[in-house]
């Protein structure tokens, strides 16, 4: 923090019971080496506003002006300032306190709780509200509460994530916790709002209280993850003020759809460790040979090849959320039917992640693929609905194994419904297809995701598929379709070099 001549923090505070120290203070302050915020409230920081240096100091602060009090209400659960106000229980009697940025609003209560199953929390000269606590204050009732509690949507949501996360036994305890606070708080009615929205999220009571999308999802037996559902909402922006090419497809029958289904097939399998060389691969597919030691693998690619050609996987994507789900699974069992261990075609039964990617809890995943649904069909653009068709798979990673795959299967399957050019991601272009995913769920960064699609469906597009499928592929090595040394090769355009 920044500092004066005279060694003082940035934030100084008078001793209540040192008048030396506030002498001296009184005299740094003449001087106008101290700048005063309040009553007996300083900063030597003359150069940042005074809002500035008090949001940054607020706990301190507040802790200074009202030792023990309690920060309550949204206040807790928000755990900074909202809007430039802060919620904090004190003693006896209402009162606000405007400082530079910040208005304390004191609500007389119940002091700080020490006893019980949880009590509140230390923070220095303050407290927080525990849990049970929070939860009570925000489903009080009553004049003025309004402005100083989330509503019962905010509410809801806050309990549907906590029992996503902690189960039935979290949001259980923290019931049986709030049942025994509620008595000695005197907040009986809070209690029985917060045990009827409980109980609804659990199946024990009726649900046509509950106000929030997710929470009546949830109690209807639908339940999806609210976070991914940020992520799409985004991506939705992002691809409904797009403005995006509409590349007709260059394979539509006979051999040319018969070569392009081959290269999509051994790419996109490629991208996912089963790799073959492309005389391997065509064994595998033209000759009916199954590579020795590696029947699964050789099986991968004719169910990946089976439905790029097909229909109607090839070219008709479902129509609502229903199908949509059957058609998931049925194009899962479809490329994964050699492996068994993978269960394909069902929903995955625990949690995975690639990397620190961790993808959604399995008995979200019904509920967040309807979701997503819904912001498929609400684009206009082929190209739009098949990007966030892709994106929406990946993001829920539903099956234990073959996601990549459906999800590029679904992808293009959109494509093709509106007779555009499919999309080839060949080896080279791996990290540019994954990073720009990572971005996205990580950074909710949706330009790289966009970009790198609309790119390489022009590249996939800028090739003759009815050569002999030998001059095809050396029209791909060409561009470095297959190299793996992504250091010293890139993507390059047929007749461009770039």
């Amino acid at each position: 923090m920044p500092q004066i001549t005279d060694n003082l923090p940035e934030l100084v505070l008078a001793p209540k019971a040192d008048s030396t120290a506030n002498r001296r203070i009184t005299r740094l302050a003449a001087q106008e080496q101290l700048r005063r915020l309040y009553r007996g409230i300083y900063t030597s920081n003359l150069k940042s506003s005074p809002e500035a240096v008090v949001l940054r100091h607020w706990r301190a602060i507040v802790g200074y002006l009202l030792p023990g009090g309690v920060i309550s209400y949204r206040s807790a659960f928000d755990g900074k300032p909202q809007d430039g106000r802060v919620f904090v229980t004190r003693g006896k009697t209402r009162q606000t306190l405007q400082l530079p940025g910040l208005l304390v609003e004191v609500i007389p209560g119940p002091e700080r709780q020490r006893e019980g199953s949880c009590p509140d929390t230390r923070l220095g000269e303050l407290y927080m509200s525990s849990d049970p606590r929070r939860y009570l204050e925000n489903f009080s009732r009553g004049r003025g509460m309004a402005e100083r509690t989330l509503s019962q949507a905010e509410l809801e949501s806050k309990l549907d994530r906590l029992l996503m996360v902690g189960g039935e036994h979290r949001l259980n305890q923290l019931r049986d916790h709030a049942r025994e606070l509620a008595t000695r708080l005197d907040m009986n009615a809070a209690f029985k709002r917060l045990d009827s929205v409980i109980g609804a999220l659990l199946g024990t009571h009726e649900t046509n209280k509950l106000t929030a999308r997710q929470a009546i999802a949830r109690a209807a037996g639908r339940p999806y993850d609210p976070d991914r559902l940020v992520l799409l909402d985004a991506l939705f922006a992002k691809l409904n003020e797009a403005t995006l090419n509409r590349l007709p497809d260059p394979a539509p029958a006979g051999d040319a759809r018969e070569n392009f289904a081959f290269y999509e097939s051994y790419f996109s399998n490629y991208i996912e460790g089963t790799t073959f060389t492309v005389g391997e691969a065509e064994d595998i597919l033209f000759h009916g040979k199954i590579i020795e030691h590696r029947s699964e693998d050789s099986h991968d690619i004719l169910g990946t090849f089976y439905a790029a050609i097909h229909s109607p996987w090839r070219d008709q994507p479902p129509q609502n959320a229903e199908q949509f789900l059957t058609w998931l699974r049925d194009m899962n069992a479809i490329v994964m039917k050699s492996r068994a261990d993978k269960k394909p075609g069902e929903w995955k039964d625990r949690a995975n992640q690639a990397g620190n990617t961790f993808f959604v809890a399995p008995e979200l995943v019904p509920g967040t693929l309807r979701e997503g649904f819904d912001r498929i069909i609400g684009l206009r653009e082929p190209l739009a609905r098949a990007i966030m068709t892709m994106f929406v798979i990946t993001e829920v990673h539903p099956f234990l194994d073959g996601n990549g795959r459906t999800a590029r299967l679904a992808m293009n399957c959109v494509l093709s419904e509106a007779g555009l050019c499919r999309i080839i991601v060949p080896t080279v272009y791996r990290e540019d297809y994954l990073l720009p995913l990572k971005a996205l769920s990580h950074n909710h960064d949706t330009a790289p995701i966009v970009a790198s699609l609309t790119r390489i469906q022009r590249w996939t597009a800028s090739f003759d598929y009815s050569l002999p499928r030998q001059e095809l592929r050396k029209q791909l090595a060409k561009c470095n379709a297959f190299q793996e040394d992504l250091q010293n090769y890139r993507l390059a355009f047929p007749n461009q070099g770039s």
